[in-house]
């Protein structure tokens, strides 16, 4: 993981302007992530997993403005990045750690998280998802957006031929198309989408469901009974 938060530390500036440009349907990709943390409440207290610049929580409090929300991740930049986007909010804590390791001490009604869980080893993905289950209150949702694996080597490459077509046509500058594209390439251990479904399950998550999938980006969810 160091070397994917040098990465994110580096990119931390930049990050958001260039999301939609990496991004194909990128609304309808956030919208599908806030629709499914769905809370009968007006103030879940949320956390945000590998919360990056703030970009999902931000989202998340346009739906639930009076949510108490916790970010954590591993780049000190990135979260500068949300402290400016939240400055003067009352209700919004950072937690800047690894979460592969941090302890989830408190219990949350919606745990969530965006393009983040993919840096991970396999068997971290599953222990991350455990540790997950377990910070959820009764009837708390987690929510994944995410990237994930063809189900087929021929799925894989028809996936990323399309995501490549997507960067490459957009209007970023090349050296730049260059450097997302192998870093996707090297940093990145995305995991079947249909494996991740059968974990959660195994787990103890119920309503376990995919509500978005456009080729190798999916928000897939699950509730604690």
């Amino acid at each position: 993981m160091d070397e994917v938060k040098a990465a994110f530390d580096a990119g931390a500036s930049e990050y958001d302007t260039h999301r939609k440009w990496i991004i194909p349907e990128f609304e309808t990709f956030y919208g599908a992530a806030v629709w499914a943390a769905a809370w009968q409440g007006e103030a879940p207290s949320i956390l945000d997993v590998g919360a990056g610049t703030g970009l999902l929580s931000a989202l998340l409090l346009q739906r639930y403005p009076a949510a108490s929300v916790t970010l954590i991740d591993n780049s000190e930049r990135m979260l500068e990045v949300a402290r400016q986007r939240f400055a003067g909010r009352e209700g919004v804590h950072y937690l800047v750690g690894d979460y592969r390791q941090e302890r989830l001490s408190h219990r949350y009604d919606l745990i969530a998280s965006a393009l983040s869980i993919h840096h991970l080893k396999r068997e971290e993905k599953y222990a991350l998802y455990q540790r997950i289950f377990e910070a959820l209150k009764p009837g708390g949702v987690f929510v994944n957006a995410e990237q994930v694996k063809g189900e087929s080597a021929w799925q894989q490459e028809r996936n990323f031929a399309y995501w490549d077509a997507f960067v490459n046509e957009g209007p970023l500058p090349p050296e730049t198309k260059v450097e997302i594209l192998e870093r996707r390439d090297r940093l990145d251990k995305m995991e079947k989408l249909s494996v991740q479904m059968q974990w959660l399950t195994e787990i103890g998550f119920v309503d376990v469901d995919v509500v978005y999938k456009n080729r190798p980006f999916a928000v897939f969810s699950g509730r604690r009974a």
